[in-house]
């Protein structure tokens, strides 16, 4: 039953009958308040009692209309009743209430929320947007009160509150206010599905209820563990060391020169080609990519996997880098020390002792196969499984390649993925992905790829196909906008911008005509298909 307006009552009829063994949302509420009713009557009998009361209309009536109008009453002006002074003197006194060793802070993952999507193997698998840590929670704990407490690489901590105690591995993570710990909500459910049974442990227990409000901040004592364990990352550097990676530049420095990151990283000398030049008429597909718009959500990495049919390889397989996402999202920190930026892991270290690794700040950036002009994994393979087409984009050959992995290694961004086994049909990746029904999960229009093979992005080629095939129908040229890759079209930011650089009155033309644009690794001459916006932070300076 929904309330479009007041007065206006509606009423939605399924469409379909359960599916498997399952019941309604409404009929599970009703069983588990102790109402063996089933729904129907249940909804029956309300609007019998209750909404039609006094109408001549019948409940087959309302069924055939779908809604019954009894009237708005008349508007009245909304009057405030609360009480602000008071609801900032809890908060305050709820702040200083918490005088244990560390605050606890309970959080919900941007994947998993509070566990209602736990039983998604796609979204255990993506990364933090942080952390970078797969198919687990854990305790985030600033590194200098990570020292304190004689904590190592893979250290694991006893977390006590509220009367409740739990051990759980441990992220040194800086940028975290020290004194403070904090934790995921939303894992260690144990009957949610294959996928997301006994993975991590339940914080919930840790929350309190003050009148009727549940408290995510609690004070707690955090104690070394004994043992070791050791989380499934994505990522564990942290910096560019110093590379062409990401550029990043303040408000005013850009007001005073906006092309003031353009050269920064660019050497003024000679280049040499061992490639032939040669036109390319028809389209030519590139993307360009706004850092300043990037927030790190990985909804474009769970775009690529579904569209692609990427597999879910489980957290032991992520644990030994093997995880197979064609596009990550690589997230760097810079650290501010007393007289400059820190960017390389080794002046991170050395400064460690003068540092609180909290005045920092951190970047996230998209990376992808670049789809090169003068691409350095062609030329190595031995079989021409990757070869380069005549629309710009790097193309790979499945049914050529036998895995001699030379294009990885020759890959300067480290986007090719191999394939150690075949995870579509192999046991050991038993997961709700892998049974019966994975026909209907999978993209008819993507082959699924076998053991032994090299894969990564396509710059979704099916869909580019279907975007000039469906123009071909209506005897008429692409245009701008016809094909979207599947990660642009599942970023909120429109951070992701596809399309053809042979037309300039593109979209992405014109943002590749940006003063803020640059080309990641551009020193080494790969020619990159894929431009990045120069991130600007809008901080103050002294």
């Amino acid at each position: 039953m929904r309330i479009p307006k007041e007065g206006l009552f509606s009423i939605v009829q399924p469409t379909i009958n359960p599916v498997f063994k399952t019941r309604q949302v409404e009929q599970s509420l009703l069983t588990w308040a102790g109402n063996d009713t089933d729904m129907y009557n249940f909804v029956k009998n309300l609007w019998s009692t209750q909404i039609l009361a006094g109408s001549t209309k019948t409940w087959d009536a309302v069924l055939q209309t779908g809604f019954e109008y009894k009237g708005a009453k008349a508007a009245t002006a909304p009057a405030f009743t609360g009480n602000a002074a008071a609801a900032a003197s809890a908060i305050e006194a709820s702040s200083k209430a918490i005088t244990g060793e560390f605050e606890l802070k309970l959080y919900e993952p941007a994947a998993l929320r509070d566990g209602r999507y736990a039983n998604n193997a796609y979204l255990q698998e993506l990364p933090d947007p942080v952390s970078k840590v797969t198919w687990d929670n854990y305790a985030a704990l600033n590194p200098k009160d990570a020292e304190k407490l004689g904590l190592g690489e893979d250290g694991k901590v006893t977390v006590k509150a509220n009367g409740v105690e739990l051990e759980l591995p441990v992220v040194q993570q800086p940028g975290q206010a020290q004194g403070t710990v904090s934790i995921a909500v939303g894992y260690g459910r144990t009957k949610v599905g294959k996928a997301g049974n006994e993975v991590g442990k339940n914080a919930f227990p840790f929350a309190s209820i003050i009148n009727g409000t549940v408290q995510g901040v609690a004070k707690a004592t955090v104690a070394k563990a004994s043992g070791s364990y050791q989380l499934a990352q994505t990522q564990t550097h942290h910096t560019i060391e110093g590379r062409n990676v990401i550029r990043e530049t303040t408000f005013a420095k850009y007001l005073k020169d906006p092309n003031s990151e353009a050269g920064r990283f660019t050497d003024n000398h000679k280049t040499y080609d061992l490639w032939n030049k040669y036109e390319q008429p028809g389209h030519k597909w590139v993307m360009a990519i706004d850092l300043n718009a990037c927030t790190g959500c990985g909804a474009c990495i769970v775009a690529c996997n579904v569209e692609n049919n990427i597999p879910v390889v489980g957290r032991d397989e992520v644990r030994r880098r093997r995880e197979m996402h064609w596009l990550r999202i690589d997230r760097y920190y810079t650290i501010e020390g007393k007289d400059q930026d820190l960017t390389k892991e080794k002046e991170i270290a050395r400064a460690s002792a003068d540092l609180d690794f909290e005045d920092i700040t951190v970047v996230h950036q998209p990376m992808l196969c670049q789809h090169c002009g003068h691409a350095p994994c062609e030329t190595v393979c031995p079989v021409l499984a990757t070869v380069h087409s005549s629309e710009g984009l790097n193309h790979m050959a499945y049914n050529r390649c036998f895995g001699t992995r030379y294009c990885a290694n020759n890959c300067p961004f480290k986007v090719r993925r191999f394939n150690w086994f075949a995870y579509w049909n192999d046991s050991r990746f038993d997961n709700y992905l892998n049974n019966e029904f994975t026909q209907l999960v999978l993209n008819p229009d993507v082959v699924t790829r076998s053991r032994g093979v090299m894969e990564k992005c396509s710059m979704c080629i099916q869909r580019i196909q279907a975007g000039k095939l469906q123009a071909k129908i209506q005897n008429r040229k692409v245009k701008d906008g016809d094909i979207q890759m599947a990660c642009q079209q599942a970023c909120s930011a429109n951070a992701i911008i596809f399309g053809d650089a042979n037309d300039p009155e593109s979209e992405v033309s014109k943002a590749l005509r940006n003063e803020r644009v640059y080309y990641v690794l551009e020193e080494i001459n790969v020619q990159p298909g894929i431009g990045y916006m120069t991130k600007v932070r809008n901080t103050f300076e002294a």
